[in-house]
């Protein structure tokens, strides 16, 4: 067996979470109190989804930190799950996020209501600036670590928010039409949930302990077959720890020759190196038996 853990993909940005966690965190609290004194739904709806946020980075540092624990006793990989239980928080939270601010939007449509637009421009202005600075902080963490993904994603939402508030600002200027606020937010809603539910979909691929979806089985069990003395692979399954740690498992049906002590671990490591190589998997877990051992068992899996 192969039993090298390495560290997690979001440990290794925890510095980028950590600094978007005080942008985010500031630019909230400024459009809280913005939205407050101008009376925009859309910049409160845009608060309330940095609020989210917030909670949703603080939640995924805290994941970083955990899933970085040794593992010990009961705990075989330490608490690098953490980090996807994290993803599937921040994803729910964000999924409620958006239907409460489409459910506000849509209350608020036939009600008039004064809406100071400099104010809303001003703090518009000053999110947008702040979240290019987080997005630009997360974006090099969110294709290796769902974790990362899920914080991205949030402030990717907050960056639009930040958007529909300046146009609605800008409109109500124009115009003096004051129901482009609600609009607004209802649009940052619809953005909001379909990424809300394409990260849960993620998370429950983790979860449910499906394959990496980079990694077909079947080109693993070819490439294993090619290691010399390996006649056939089955009870073949792979799934993550948690994002940039796959593991595998298999029963490897070998040459009754390479159980000799002198081959045995020639075969083993060239699969264990096969895997690695080919599939950056570093714990892999390899039964291998002869050929008549396979008609013993009852039951295999492809």
């Amino acid at each position: 067996m192969s039993h090298g853990h390495h560290h997690t993909a979001a440990a290794a940005h925890r510095s980028r979470l950590l600094a978007a966690f005080a942008v985010t965190a500031g630019v909230m609290v400024a459009e809280a109190v913005g939205g407050w004194l101008s009376g925009s739904l859309a910049l409160l709806a845009d608060a309330g989804h940095m609020l989210s946020d917030t909670a949703a980075l603080g939640l995924a540092l805290a994941a970083t930190w955990l899933a970085s624990r040794p593992a010990r006793g009961r705990w075989t990989f330490g608490w690098q799950r953490a980090e996807i239980l994290a993803a599937l928080v921040n994803g729910a939270i964000l999924l409620v996020v958006g239907v409460v601010v489409i459910v506000e939007g849509v209350g608020r449509l036939g009600a008039e209501r004064e809406v100071d637009p400099t104010l809303m421009l001003v703090i518009g202005a000053v999110g947008l600036v702040a979240n290019l600075l987080s997005l630009w902080l997360l974006s090099g963490g969110r294709e290796e670590s769902l974790n990362v993904r899920g914080a991205y994603l949030e402030v990717f939402g907050d960056l639009l928010g930040s958007v529909a508030v300046i146009v609605s600002a800008v409109v109500i200027v124009l115009t003096g039409w004051t129901p482009i606020d609600a609009l607004a937010s209802i649009g940052i809603g619809l953005f909001i949930i379909p990424r809300a539910t394409l990260l849960l979909r993620d998370v429950a691929r983790v979860l449910l302990e499906g394959a990496p979806e980079d990694m077909s089985l079947t080109t693993v069990r070819e490439h294993m077959c090619e290691v010399e003395g390996v006649v056939t692979v089955h009870d073949l399954h792979a799934w993550t720890i948690t994002s940039g740690v796959p593991v595998v498992s298999a029963h490897v049906v070998v040459e009754d020759d390479v159980l000799d002590p002198a081959r045995f671990c020639v075969v083993l490591d060239a699969l264990q190196h096969c895997l690695e190589g080919h599939f950056d998997v570093e714990h892999s877990t390899l039964q291998l038996e002869p050929r008549g051992h396979k008609d013993t068992e009852h039951r295999l899996h492809d």
